[in-house]
């Protein structure tokens, strides 16, 4: 589609960077309004963008409630290890079912 902008993918410096002009922004106008859109505008980034980076960043740096960068990390590792031990142990109960059918087969001759 192409109404859909392209995704661009910023580096963390580049995030950084933002959050930090935006409270720096705020601390000398003493607002918020209007601050994320003038520090995305001047940066030729997405407003969007921005202000999550800003939330997550508040959250993050712990002045606003939510889930951290580092636990959500952490909840995605722990879902795709939940994942793989699901797996491995559906492996082992039908390698076991298999065996003890084969035993009880021997074991009836």
């Amino acid at each position: 589609n192409s109404s859909r902008r392209s995704q661009r993918r910023y580096s963390s410096e580049e995030k950084a960077a933002a959050v930090r002009m935006v409270r720096a922004l705020r601390a000398e106008l003493g607002t918020k309004n209007g601050t994320v859109k003038r520090v995305a505008d001047q940066l030729g980034y997405g407003p969007e963008s921005v202000r999550t980076w800003v939330c997550q960043a508040d959250i993050d740096d712990g002045q606003a409630p939510g889930v951290s960068t580092v636990e959500a990390r952490r909840l995605v590792e722990l879902e795709q290890e939940n994942r793989e031990l699901r797996r491995a142990n559906e492996i082992l109960k039908r390698a076991a079912s298999f065996f003890g059918a084969e035993l009880d087969r021997q074991y009836k001759k």
